[in-house]
Order: C-alpha cells, then sequence, then structure tokens
C-alpha cells in the first residue's frame, strides 16, 4: 500500500538526516525577516535553532493556470533563499489538491476543473519552476554569492503522485480518524465561508485534509521539516503540524519537531493585489508577457513600493538597497531604484539577455517621435523585438508596395486605415522618426533601416517594427 510506502522511505531518509552543519551559515529568518518575507512563523525559537543545521523545506504551487506569475514569487523567492543557505528545497505542484481547490481567501467556490488541463499545468509549471531555481543560481553567482554545495536542481513533484491510488476508505483511516471536526470548523477560511449565503462544500472543506497530509507524507518520506506558504495558507499549514504531532512519528521530539512560515499577501500603495496590470497577471513566461511588459511592470513601480520590492524581488545586499534609496531621495526623477529592480528581477527570470533586449526595448518605445537617432540597426532592433507582439514579419514588396496608414492598421498598430489617416493628419504617425507626409505615402528601401526594417510609431509610446522576412 502507498501509505507503508511511505513509511519505509520515510525510515531510510531519517538515518542518514544527521548531516554536517551546512557551510557559512547565517541566521536566514533573520535575513528573511529583514527583507520583509516573514508575516507569520510557528516556534520561532525552536526553528532559529532548528536551522542551524540542513533542514528539508518545502513550498506548494497551485496549478490553476499554465504558468507561474509574479504573485508566486514572493515564496519562490523564500525557498531560493532557503536553496542559497544550503537547505534542501521541495517545489510541491498540488496535481491532486488542485482538482478540489482550495478555499482559502475565496468567497464562492470554484468552478470545477478540467482534470486534463490540470495534468497539462502540472507538466508546465515544472518547467516552469526548474528555469526559475536554474535562471535563480546563475543570477545569484552573477552576484558573487556562493552556490558551490547546489549540484543539481531542486526535485519538483507532484501530489498526485501519492494521492492518485489513495482510496477513500484508506484516507478516512489513515487521515480522517486524526482530524477533529471543531478545529477544521475553526479555520478562518471555513469560518469565512459558513458565514457566507453560498457556503461551503464538503469538497473544499476536506481540501485541509488533503494539504496536511502533503506535509506529513513529505515529512516522513523525505524528512521535510518546513512549510512556505502565503499568509491565507496559515490554517492548512497548522493543519499539516497538528496532524504529524498527533499521529507521534518518531520517540525523537527532534525528528517529529516541524516549522511553518507564512510569507505577506503584498498589495501595491493604491491597494491592487501585487502582480495584476490593470487586472491581468503578469506571467513568467514570455510568450504569456512579454519581457518588455514584464520589464515594464517593475519600472512603473510606485516610489512607495520600491524599497520593499527590492528586498524581496532581488538578491541585492540590504546596504546596496540602502545605498540606491539614499540616490533616490538626491534625484527622484531618475528612478534610479525603479529601473534597477527591473533590470534585476528581469534577469532573474529572463536572464541577462532578457535584459539587454528589455532596455533596448524601451528606449525604442519611449524615446521622443521626432528623434532621428540612428543608433538602432535593424538587426538589434529585430534581436530585440523578436518573440514580442510588437514586432512582425512581412514580405519585402508589402513593404515598400502598400501605403504605411495599411500597414499600420493591418500589424496592428492602430485600429482602423481611418485612424491611421486621421493620425497622419494631426501628424501623429511617424516612421524612423520621421513625421509621415500624407495619406498615400508608402515606404522605399532606403527608408528602411540597413534595407530590412522600420519603426512604425504612433503617437508617444506605441510602436511597431516591420521587418522584411528572409533578411
Amino acid at each position: 500500500m502507498l501509505f507503508q510506502f511511505s513509511r519505509h522511505l520515510g525510515r531510510a531518509v531519517r538515518s542518514n538526516r544527521h548531516v554536517p552543519p551546512i557551510r557559512s551559515f547565517s541566521n536566514i529568518l533573520h535575513d528573511l525577516s529583514s527583507r520583509g518575507f516573514i508575516q507569520q512563523v510557528t516556534s520561532p525559537t525552536e526553528l532559529e535553532n532548528a536551522l542551524c543545521s540542513r533542514q528539508v523545506v518545502y513550498c506548494g504551487v497551485d496549478p490553476s493556470a499554465s504558468s507561474l506569475h509574479v504573485g508566486n514569487l514572493v515564496p519562490l523567492m523564500c525557498l531560493l533563499h532557503f536553496q542559497l543557505g544550503g537547505h534542501t528545497i521541495i517545489p510541491l505542484i498540488g496535481g491532486a489538491t488542485g482538482l478540489v481547490g482550495d478555499p482559502s481567501g475565496r468567497k464562492t467556490e470554484r468552478e470545477p476543473v478540467n482534470v486534463a488541463q490540470v495534468e497539462k499545468n502540472v507538466d508546465l509549471l515544472t518547467a516552469n519552476i526548474r528555469a526559475f531555481f536554474r535562471r535563480g543560481l546563475l543570477y545569484a553567482k552573477s552576484r558573487l554569492l556562493s552556490v558551490s554545495g547546489i549540484t543539481s536542481d531542486p526535485e519538483v513533484k507532484s501530489n498526485l503522485e501519492w494521492h492518485k491510488n489513495f482510496t477513500m476508505l484508506e484516507f478516512l483511516r489513515e487521515v480522517g480518524v486524526h482530524a477533529r471536526i471543531n478545529t477544521m470548523l475553526s479555520k478562518e477560511s471555513v469560518k469565512t465561508r459558513l458565514e457566507s449565503s453560498a457556503g461551503i462544500s464538503f469538497t473544499e472543506f476536506t481540501y485541509q485534509l488533503l494539504q496536511a497530509y502533503d506535509f506529513y507524507h513529505l515529512h516522513r518520506a523525505f524528512g521535510c521539516t518546513v512549510q512556505i506558504g502565503g499568509s491565507d495558507q496559515w490554517g492548512n499549514i497548522v493543519a499539516g503540524l497538528e496532524f504529524i504531532n498527533r499521529l507521534n512519528l518518531s520517540k525523537s521530539p527532534e525528528d517529529q519537531k516541524a516549522f511553518g512560515i507564512t510569507t505577506p499577501l503584498l498589495t501595491t500603495s493604491s491597494g491592487e493585489k501585487f502582480g495584476k496590470s490593470t487586472g491581468n497577471a503578469i506571467w513568467l513566461d514570455p510568450q504569456l508577457t512579454s519581457i518588455f511588459d514584464f520589464y515594464q511592470y517593475f519600472l512603473k513601480v510606485e516610489d512607495f513600493d520600491v524599497e520593499r520590492y527590492l528586498k524581496i524581488f532581488t538578491l541585492l545586499p540590504l546596504s546596496e538597497i540602502e545605498m540606491i534609496m539614499e540616490a533616490h531621495q538626491s534625484e527622484p526623477d531618475q528612478r534610479i531604484p525603479q529601473r534597477r529592480l527591473a533590470a534585476e528581477v528581469t534577469e532573474l527570470i529572463h536572464g541577462a539577455r532578457g535584459v539587454q533586449r528589455a532596455e533596448t526595448m524601451t528606449r525604442v518605445v519611449f524615446r521622443h517621435p521626432n528623434s532621428k537617432d540612428h543608433t538602432f540597426d535593424a538587426q538589434s532592433l529585430i534581436d530585440a523585438f523578436t518573440g514580442d507582439p510588437r514586432m512582425s514579419l512581412c514580405e519585402e514588396t508589402d513593404l515598400t508596395s502598400v501605403p504605411l496608414v495599411k500597414l499600420a492598421s493591418k500589424y496592428g498598430l492602430v485600429p482602423s486605415t481611418s485612424a491611421a489617416r486621421h493620425l497622419v493628419q494631426s501628424k501623429g504617425l511617424y516612421f524612423n522618426g520621421h513625421v509621415v507626409p500624407d495619406v498615400h505615402f508608402t515606404l522605399k528601401r532606403n527608408n528602411l533601416l540597413d534595407g530590412r526594417a522600420v519603426m512604425v510609431r504612433a503617437g508617444k509610446d506605441k510602436v511597431i517594427i516591420l521587418a522584411a522576412a528572409g533578411n
């Protein structure tokens, strides 16, 4: 039975848990708190003592989307700090719990999910998470942080691995028998839903048991002692700790002890949930949110939020962040911390090449419409904008035979040809820094950058790049 297999694994792992203290370790709990990662923590003194030796730390990811978004970065950055500190980490995707739905923070029950879509999301998120930690180590190395003890990617797991063969009878006998209804009813997520007109289904009510079992299973099978989650996960984390304690896993209190840490729910100065731009999520997948838009999201952060974000989303030393903020006080118009934040987070997620591309695109999109600056050659533009929706490949014959107003409409710069004509009449349509002279204007080959590309601009910050295909 799967439960027996878990116990067998647990004994094997625990026999090797007495490892030497990790290398040049500092007080990670204090560091995380100083950076704003800690909302709540169970048994802080005991946890601090436990963290003097290597621990196994896990964090869950909901598979309701096909990509991570910037809202996932807070717990994942916390996990990265643990990895850099020499601890073992387990990113866990809710391949099973995602089919049920977590009631935490929700006023109504989720719509039933598509099983095939959740399975696909698990695969995509696994690749996402591996990429995040690979980039994270490269980013840490580039900031001169030691990563010498980290030899492999973390093992990303899905809780479907141990839930899929668990029958209801087995679950009730192994898990349900240790659950107390009065304790489950006291959880904030449950109380809130019970007070609402929608109520709560039995399925969502039992979600906390599934997550509690995850912590228990990881504790037994892999020696996991710490769970990280958002502040809305406090009740679920405590349920896991109670479950571990109830089962009296070992005669050794040291082996039995487990801990929980929650990270704060970030909101912007305007009260909007962090990670949304005009209501849309900012994804880590460049196919869903372009590198340019990702960079711009952090570049546009308000002064009120920027110091906090530098501490959480970068690995810059706190002393350096303090100097950046002092420089900002002297020259607030330069937006020094915002530019640094955008560059750092873009490098963390998209690499150094991603930063170069984003900065090139930013200079193109936000330069003065009448600028005749020819520092951009065709290849640089194409390299920077490849994969971005602002660039399109088209036939050279189209570039040099179709009126520019029609090209502007066809490739999405403006909603219609008539809108492009109105822009021309108000001298608001440009190509390579030149005003389009009339509605019949058609590009010639010598109007193209290096004979192969053109920047077409509408107003101050709407730009498309048209490049001749095959050149």
